[in-house]
């Protein structure tokens, strides 16, 4: 997996490159560093949404949630 393609001097794709950068972030920061991270994205997103926006991802995240226990239910 390390570096081959890179030994075929071949570009790396941007699911290696994302995969790369992402651990090498993980190694770096600790659980503090996204918390801290997430919390300025919820801010942001807080700031730049009204109510009817966050009204709206809920309905769709309980249908979503409802829908998916309907189907696992059926599995068992």
């Amino acid at each position: 997996m390390a570096n081959s393609s890179n030994n075929n001097n071949e570009k790396m794709s941007y699911e290696e490159a994302g995969r790369k950068g992402g651990n090498a972030t993980a190694r770096n920061h600790d659980k503090e560093f996204y918390q801290e991270i997430g919390e300025k994205g919820g801010e942001a997103t807080s700031n730049n949404h009204s109510k009817e926006f966050y009204q709206e991802i809920g309905e769709k995240g309980g249908n979503s949630s409802n829908q998916s226990n309907t189907n696992n239910s059926n599995n068992n």
